[in-house]
């Protein structure tokens, strides 16, 4: 059994089904259907192609039957949308995770189309029900139904418009493969590379130019060395003997240190300045 039951922090394209419902001329005949879809009288709902079909408890009757359907796209009209999702590669990332995009009402708009019907007049509907009002209070129980489907699969949006999830991920793969002939995913072959052996002798080598660009060579922002931060090295008593204090010793130490870190780093500007590795 199915019961109406929206989130009160709806997603953004439910909230867009559920305005389009809010602005309906004869409020109170959707009032009544919106009560009776959360009493549970919407038995089921599935999908066949781009129409939505419905069985919905009646009182006079046991049963109604229900369906709804939207105009939908021409080949044409969707390969133009897919070339312009193709263009922005934050749209496919937002499909392939199952969201849709808060702007994909532009990419329609762009092409002269909308993914939501303007008004419920956009939407076609039958009810097997006596009532010769449209929509009756089945078929308005079943647009309610709709808003928690959108939330469970955004993808069925795209569906009661002519194209499947399936299908729509595919083409975009498919342009992007066009787009990009010669990427790793198309031109590799099937068997996969076999990463060279690791050795850790080569964990600081690069053998490769880098780009000039994002090389820069600039002195420290402060004096101090990792030697100044680092501070004294502690020396055992053992290691000096009786023939120098320890606090001598150490500084004697700390400074031959410097004097090789000196060395080095100028050693090593030299190296960045010149063109051999």
């Amino acid at each position: 059994m199915n019961h109406y039951d929206q989130s009160t922090n709806p997603e953004w394209w439910v909230q867009a089904w559920l305005d389009l419902l809010a602005r309906y001329r004869f409020k109170k005949r959707l009032e009544r259907a919106r009560d009776y879809a959360r009493q549970g009288n919407v038995l089921g709902i599935e999908f066949q192609g781009a129409k939505v079909l419905a069985t919905v408890r009646g009182r006079e009757h046991p049963e109604y039957q229900v369906s709804l359907w939207l105009d939908t796209f021409t080949n044409e009209q969707w390969n133009y949308v897919i070339e312009t999702m193709g263009q922005e590669a934050i749209f496919s990332a937002k499909l392939l995770a199952g969201e849709m995009p808060q702007n994909i009402e532009a990419v329609f708009a762009a092409n002269g189309l909308s993914l939501f019907p303007f008004s419920l007049t956009e939407i076609h509907s039958k009810c097997s029900c006596p009532d010769q009002a449209n929509p009756c209070k089945h078929i308005g129980a079943v647009y309610y139904l709709l808003g928690d489907r959108f939330s469970e699969d955004p993808f069925v949006l795209f569906q009661l418009r002519g194209r499947t999830k399936d299908q729509i991920i595919e083409a975009l793969r498919q342009l992007r493969s066009l787009a990009n002939p010669e990427s790793p995913a198309i031109a590799a072959s099937p068997t996969p590379a076999v990463a060279p052996p690791w050795h850790l002798a080569d964990f600081w080598r690069y053998d490769q130019q880098l780009e000039s660009s994002l090389v820069v060579i600039a002195p420290p922002p402060t004096p101090e060395t990792v030697l100044d931060v680092l501070g004294s090295i502690p020396l055992k008593p053992e290691i000096t003997g009786n023939a120098v204090p320890i606090p001598i010793a150490t500084q004697t130490v700390m400074e031959q240190l410097r004097k090789i870190y000196q060395a080095v780093s100028q050693r090593a500007v030299q190296l960045a300045m010149t063109k051999e590795s």
